[in-house]
């Protein structure tokens, strides 16, 4: 893994385009036609701890059954932006620098277009000569003035239909290649999750055996509004959010921040976090409908035989855990774990995997898959070898989890927080985050154990979080902090 090493990817890229240049004159499309496609479906704060994959019943029999279910997906940062910029670039966050939401926390601004942009795996992707297509949300600060507005469009991507802003389904702005497009409120034309999908259908259209694509489909679901399609809106109407073993719990052995929720919480806010539940899977079955639709046009175009699909999340959530209504940003497991799902040529179906797969990894697997260099600074690992030889040898066992904790100077209506710099706060001043919900954590998973040592930036000392492990591993856990830094 390389920890901020210079770049040498515009030399790659010459190279790589040499060799495309080779090929077609030895071999003509052929060298083309011999790389598989690859589709990205990527939903957002789509939890596995809370039963989140259950509505998508289209989804784990068509990806899941027919390849690769991975119990152990994790994210490395709780939080939409620095994951989605983690999943781009193959880096960490200390990496990246997208630290946070904010566009002064590096999302989406002049650091990360400058720095990380140029070298995401789209830019290595089309020059392996692939058409690469992109649809939903990209960054929270897409689209904004301060962030070069609607007319940026990231390197690397021919087809380019991004969000302007965080996941909405209706009232939304796009960039359309560069162009405004705005969106209101009629079900027909502007539910995004549908939208992302028509435009999917008219880029399949043009795709043919004789060229390799990329395509990327960011779902706003099951994000916040949490606005379900008009068909669904009655489903699951007897269900509540699921009571684990954490829920509506009082934590007085975590970190500052969990110590601070309302213990139990209050009847409104129970009320709410149900009703959240309920419509959480309710858009995620628009999802399911557009995975289902994207393999039949696949399938009906004679390509589905030749292209990688997978489904993924980019952090997960809680309802309630520790008395936390509704949000993510903590470090333990109902916040960084996330579907995982692969399936594609070379791949046995019907697998379930225990290896740990990380957001870093997809760009080196998609690199790898293409026929690229996978650039010595990437910090992810490609999983290659684990969808197409089947080895059982552990990928990695041990990866770092970090939070740069968002804060707000001054709270209305809690004054109680005035001094504390807290954030994301409801109306019973429980606030999901703050300057010191800032955490690394070393993370290992083994057959026999699995457990974590997180440092806290705050003003208490250093949190320890061990579970099932002996001191030598306590030890080895202590020297690995030298990641922290």
């Amino acid at each position: 893994m390389g920890l901020d090493r210079e770049p040498t990817l515009q030399v790659v890229h010459h190279l790589e385009l040499l060799l495309i240049f080779l090929g077609l004159i030895l071999n003509g499309s052929n060298v083309n036609a011999q790389r598989p496609n690859i589709v990205f479906f990527l939903t957002d704060d789509q939890d596995v701890a809370l039963g989140g994959q259950t509505p998508m019943t289209k989804t784990k029999s068509l990806l899941g059954d027919k390849g690769i279910i991975f119990n152990n997906g994790f994210v490395t940062s709780p939080l939409c932006c620095p994951s989605r910029s983690s999943i781009l670039s193959g880096r960490y966050v200390h990496n990246h620098k997208g630290f946070n939401n904010s566009l002064e926390g590096g999302c989406s601004d002049s650091h990360w277009q400058q720095t990380q942009e140029p070298t995401a795996f789209p830019t290595i992707l089309k020059a392996q000569g692939y058409t690469t297509f992109y649809a939903g949300k990209y960054l929270n600060q897409y689209g904004f003035p301060n962030s070069g507005g609607v007319e940026h469009i990231p390197p690397g991507w021919d087809w380019w239909t991004g969000l302007v802003g965080n996941s909405v389904y209706y009232g939304y702005s796009l960039s359309v290649n560069g162009t405004l497009e705005k969106h209101g409120n009629n079900y027909e034309k502007d539910y995004l999750t549908d939208l992302i999908y028509r435009h999917a259908t008219e880029f399949l259209r043009f795709q043919t055996k004789d060229h390799p694509f990329f395509m990327m489909l960011s779902t706003p679901a099951c994000h916040a509004p949490f606005t379900p399609a008009p068909q669904y809106q009655n489903n699951y109407a007897n269900l509540s959010a699921p009571r684990t073993a954490s829920y509506n719990i009082k934590a007085e052995d975590k970190h500052w921040l969990i110590r601070q929720a309302i213990v139990p919480m209050p009847n409104d806010t129970v009320k709410s976090s149900d009703d959240i539940f309920r419509n959480r899977w309710r858009t995620l079955l628009s999802v399911d409908d557009m995975v289902e639709s994207v393999l039949m046009q696949l399938q009906v175009k004679g390509l589905l035989d030749n292209t990688y699909l997978f489904f993924s999340s980019d952090n997960g959530f809680h309802l309630g855990q520790f008395g936390l209504p509704s949000d993510k940003r903590q470090l333990y497991d109902f916040d960084i774990r996330v579907p995982l799902m692969v399936r594609g040529p070379g791949i046995t179906p019907g697998q379930v995997s225990e290896q740990i797969i990380l957001n870093i990894d997809f760009s080196p697997t998609f690199i790898e898959l293409s026929g690229g260099q996978i650039p010595e600074d990437i910090d992810g690992i490609s999983m290659v070898p684990v969808l197409t030889k089947n080895t059982s040898t552990p990928l990695q066992n041990t990866f770092l989890v970090e939070h740069y904790g968002e804060y707000e100077m001054a709270i209305p209506g809690c004054p109680q927080y005035k001094d504390q710099y807290m954030a994301n706060c409801n109306g019973h001043c429980v606030c999901e985050d703050s300057r010191n919900n800032t955490y690394g954590c070393v993370i290992q998973v083994t057959d026999v154990s699995s457990f974590k040592y997180c440092k806290m930036e705050d003003s208490e000392v250093i949190f320890v979080l061990v579970f099932r492990c002996n001191l030598n591993k306590i030890i080895y856990l202590q020297n690995s902090l030298e990641l922290l830094k």
